[in-house]
């Protein structure tokens, strides 16, 4: 069994949609895949070769381990560990989604199965990798067990391993992830609006430091009760309207008015908002897409808005750039 869930894009509302103010995202082309087969013995085994991490289990294992993990999330919710230090590797993640899953819906393992997942989205960038791997394994082994796996199930399962790694995720991934296309989000409902027509690219600055739990809670403690959640909220809407009507120039001004908001929380790490700025010089709009950093020079993925590919300036700057297109049909069997 084989299923796939596609990575998403944050066009405007990342960090003010954890306040209940709305974000724009987007589904895109870069996926996670997940492979489920019968394994010959009893064990659970989950491979991850794009990062070298490969491990099985028994049941009972993964059941202790789950234990493990929501006794530390307790303690973090109780300020008394770090979000980093609720999961310890990437694989956990995905050993965690599955044992909360086969236990939620009761499924019965009569013998072992061998989950393996690869993906084309870059990790650690803002991007949404790990809820398109989530995803992904969810579906192949809900499809492997030959359950009718409502798309709501999929978001709570997804969501519930998500907040291990992320703390208080504000579940956008998730969804643009299950559902495909692009939407308006906000507390955990949606409307659908059309896909961005206009060309998309996107720079790796590299994989911040800083974990998106860590600059979630960072913010939290600087600007929680500040007032510029209401600015992020007029610039998201106003998005939503220009990219409805497909207006190039109004999104390009919004974009950059997102970024400058960035700036002012501290999530731009300087290297990445020079990079920014000689793009702007340009005339040319960009932001950054995801949590960003609150240490060191790299900040993830930047949306670049412009006709052509700014591949010069990231050779100067040593990023990569690739070209994207939305996906509107979202985590699937394939």
């Amino acid at each position: 069994m084989k299923a796939i869930a596609p990575g998403k894009l944050i066009l405007s509302g990342e960090h003010s949609v954890v306040y209940g103010r709305p974000a724009l995202a987007m589904a895109i082309d870069l996926n996670a895949q997940s492979i489920v087969t019968a394994a010959t013995d009893s064990r659970i085994c989950i491979d991850l070769p794009d990062l070298s991490e490969r491990n099985s289990y028994t049941l009972r294992a993964l059941r202790a381990f789950k234990g493990r993990v929501k006794k530390n999330y307790h303690l973090f919710l109780n300020g008394e560990l770090g979000i980093r230090d609720v999961l310890h590797k990437p694989i956990d993640l995905l050993e965690f989604g599955f044992i909360i899953m086969l236990d939620g819906l009761h499924l019965k393992l009569n013998k072992g199965l061998n989950l393996q997942m690869q993906s084309t989205i870059p990790i650690g960038c803002g991007l949404g990798s790990s809820a398109a791997t989530l995803l992904s394994s969810l579906r192949a082994v809900g499809h492997y067990f030959r359950v009718d796996f409502k798309p709501e199930w999929y978001y709570e399962y997804s969501l519930e391993a998500e907040r291990m790694q992320h703390g208080h995720p504000s579940g956008v991934d998730s969804y643009i992830s299950l559902h495909g296309g692009c939407a308006l989000f906000r507390d955990g409902k949606a409307e659908q609006i059309p896909l961005p027509r206009m060309p998309i690219h996107l720079v790796n600055t590299g994989t911040p430091e800083s974990s998106t739990g860590e600059c979630v809670e960072k913010v939290r403690t600087r600007y929680a009760e500040s007032g510029i959640w209401s600015e992020f909220e007029s610039i998201t809407v106003a998005l939503q309207d220009a990219v409805t009507v497909n207006n190039h120039e109004a999104i390009s001004g919004m974009i950059r008015e997102n970024q400058r908001l960035l700036n002012e929380i501290e999530v731009v790490p300087e290297k990445v908002q020079r990079f920014i700025t000689d793009l702007e010089k340009e005339e040319v709009s960009a932001k950054i897409c995801g949590a960003g950093s609150i240490r060191g020079d790299a900040g993830g993925i930047v949306l670049v808005c412009s006709e052509q590919a700014p591949v010069s300036l990231c050779e100067n700057y040593g990023y990569t750039v690739m070209t994207v297109r939305g996906d509107p049909l979202g985590t699937r069997i394939v």
